[in-house]
Parts: C-alpha cells; sequence; structure tokens
C-alpha cells in the first residue's frame, strides 16, 4: 500500500484544480499546486519531482509548507536583497536635473557636478557619479 504524502481537503484541492483550469498562474506557483495535488493522488516525491522537473528535496518543502501553512504556501515567501536607495521619485528629479541647463561657467552636466548637485539640492543623502552615470544610462539623456 502505498503512503498518502498529503492529504487534502475537498474544497483543497476544487480550489487548486481551479486555479490550474485558469492558467493565470506563475510558473512556480503552478508546479506547487500541481505537486500537491499529485502528492495528494498518491505520488511518490520521488515521482513528482521526476514529474515536474524539480529536485526531490524542492517537493518534501512544498509538502512541508502546506502543513505548516495551508494554502497560503503556494505564495511566494519575501526575497531578501538590498533595498531600494534611490527611489523612482529621485531618479525623476536626477533625470531632470541632467536634462537643465549646465551651471554657469560650464558647457555641460558632468556626472560629478550632477552627483554634488543632487546632494546639494537634497534629492538624497548620498550619491557618487558612477551611480548617477548608471541611473541616466538607463534613460534615453545624455548628459555628457
Amino acid at each position: 500500500m502505498k503512503k498518502q504524502h498529503l492529504k487534502l481537503s475537498d474544497t483543497e484541492r476544487l480550489y487548486l484544480e481551479s486555479l490550474l483550469a485558469k492558467g493565470r498562474l506563475s510558473a512556480r506557483q503552478f508546479k506547487r499546486a500541481t505537486g500537491l495535488l499529485e502528492l495528494h493522488r498518491g505520488k511518490t516525491l520521488q515521482a513528482v519531482a521526476a514529474t515536474l522537473s524539480v529536485d526531490y528535496n524542492t517537493v518534501a518543502l512544498w509538502r512541508d509548507n502546506y502543513l505548516a501553512q495551508g494554502l497560503d504556501g503556494l505564495q511566494e515567501a519575501p526575497r531578501s536583497g538590498r533595498p531600494i536607495v534611490i527611489d523612482g521619485t529621485q531618479r525623476a528629479q536626477i533625470t531632470a536635473l541632467a536634462c537643465s541647463t549646465a551651471p554657469s561657467g560650464r558647457a555641460r552636466w558632468s556626472l560629478r557636478l550632477l552627483a554634488d548637485k543632487v546632494v546639494e539640492l537634497g534629492y538624497g543623502d548620498a550619491i557618487s557619479h558612477t551611480q548617477v552615470g548608471n541611473l541616466l544610462k538607463k534613460t534615453k539623456s545624455n548628459p555628457t
């Protein structure tokens, strides 16, 4: 007799099947939902892993997340990473400054001048000329 790795309630099973039928899930959520349904149907962790082309440990993690969190385990967990230092408003202000007329005595803005002016105007606490260059590279402006 096969060991059933997971037992979904009828409402949970119907919910997962309806999610899969809609076709609006991300690839990761699709795999998680399919994996949970396959585990409910009695497939082994190895078989589900082979079917979905993921590692055995990944399927075990999906199962453990379901057991701990229920269907909320299908959602993406927040990922760590460096927080945004320069937000969209600051980027717009820096781009507008680069597109404005250069200071008197200068033919055009240099990246160092822009970086100094950004700090002077209070658009940010500190910014390097390299950061200004990278930011402007992503726009269609050409300050130099």
